[in-house]
């Protein structure tokens, strides 16, 4: 079959995922939902027909196995996530399952076998959307899944452990679901850009060099409420108008950062009436780079400046850290394979650091990892808008089928 026919097989597919949803109107799929089990057990069909043998483990990923040339061999995992966004678009995750099990499909067709197994895995939550908590399927595998999970609540106040029982796992199983040592000689991840710097620059495809490091934080400024018709303008101790001053000192520090990107996403202000001077502005702050080093120096100078605007205005500083994860580099290694494959298909790389967290992050742990990145539409992610082309796929599906073919032939 060629490309533009295998192509136009994983579009086809792709759609079938987006229709399964737990909403009729948008594509919502979380974790441990009827609709995330119907979308897995689609996969584990695909999957089988392509002479994969599949099985849904105890945390609800899909994982398929297609045999080496010698069996019980150390396998190559491609894989991603089949949960969403609420009002998701229909690539982001399903993409790199689909063309994993594309992938396999060629091998199948042709009766090839590889040297080592090939398993295709559909992880079960990388948003973290129903419980606050990414990666929860990849860290099944990683075995750096907490069981201190299991006791969240959702909004509807359902624990882990009973959404996993009622959608057919088994929370007591998940440790079983970590890879022995040994059993995975890598992981490759396909995943659309979800940025703009490949349709920038005319390329369908493009390997990532590293997952950036992240920190979030919750900032507080506190100052004093009065009516904004009797307190003088040299009187106020107005939280908001500290709160200007730190949003645009972190957008100074992110454009004067090469490579790092600095974001206030969130600003919430206190009473909230057109008449009273804010005496609460709560923001949020999200920083990211591919160097734990330069992450780190920037928000030590945003903090910095912050207690300054603080103490500047009469406020009162609170900064508490929600989430600090270090910067993860891709296998050296398997990238410069996929670089080769593309190369090899009259291509230039172009290599980029992810600003997205990945499922790689957290396989890089426990095996080497890399990802390729196929283009998309305007960088838009998260969105119905998401849009990646048929012949963008079947560039992507070539330089994975050349990938594999240069993992098998490497020495050793």
């Amino acid at each position: 079959m060629e490309a533009s026919a295998r192509a136009r097989r994983v579009s086809e597919r792709i759609d079938t995922l987006a229709a399964i949803s737990e909403e009729p109107d948008r594509l919502t799929r979380r974790f441990a939902t009827p609709a995330l089990r119907e979308a897995a057990e689609a996969v584990a069909g695909w999957m089988e027909a392509a002479g994969m043998a599949a099985r849904l483990d105890a945390i609800g990923n899909v994982v398929g196995r297609y045999e080496g040339s010698a069996p019980g061999a150390a396998a190559l995992l491609i894989g991603s996530h089949l949960d969403t966004v609420r009002d998701a678009g229909r690539f982001d995750g399903m993409l790199g399952v689909v063309l994993g099990v594309a992938a396999v499909e060629r091998l199948a067709a042709r009766g090839e076998r590889l040297p080592f197994a090939i398993e295709v895995a559909g992880f079960a939550d990388e948003e973290g959307v129903r419980y606050g908590t990414a990666y929860l399927g990849s860290k099944a595998l990683a075995g750096s899944f907490d069981p201190a999970y299991l006791g969240l609540l959702d909004e509807d106040g359902i624990s882990m452990a009973d959404a996993i029982r009622a959608a057919g796992g088994d929370p007591d199983g998940i440790a079983g679901c970590a890879r022995a040592a040994g059993s995975l000689l890598g992981y490759c991840e396909v995943h659309m850009e979800q940025g703009p710097v490949l349709e920038a620059e005319g390329l369908p495809v493009g390997v990532v060099t590293a997952i950036a490091g992240q920190t979030r934080a919750r900032v507080t400024l506190d100052g004093e409420a009065g009516h904004a018709g009797t307190v003088p303008m040299g009187l106020r101790h107005d939280a908001l108008a500290g709160a200007a001053a730190l949003v645009l000192e972190v957008e100074r520090v992110g454009r004067e950062t090469g490579g790092l990107v600095a974001t206030v996403g969130e600003l919430a202000v206190l009473p909230g009436a057109g008449n009273v001077v804010p005496g609460r502005a709560l923001l949020s702050l999200d920083v990211r780079h591919a160097s734990d080093e330069a992450r780190v120096a920037a928000v030590a100078s945003i903090r910095a400046s912050a207690a300054g605007i603080a103490a500047a205005r009469g406020l009162e500083l609170g900064w508490d850290v929600l989430q600090e994860t270090g910067a993860v580099p891709t296998s050296q290694p398997l990238t410069t394979l996929l670089e080769t494959a593309i190369e090899s298909g009259g291509l230039p790389v172009r290599r980029l650091v992810s600003g997205a967290g990945h499922d790689a992050a957290v396989m890089a742990a426990v095996t080497p990892a890399c990802m390729l990145f196929v283009r998309c539409a305007g960088g838009v992610s998260h969105s119905p808008a998401e849009e990646v082309t048929e012949a963008d796929v079947a560039v992507a599906i070539e330089v994975l089928d050349r990938f594999l073919h240069r993992v098998a032939a490497r020495p050793g």
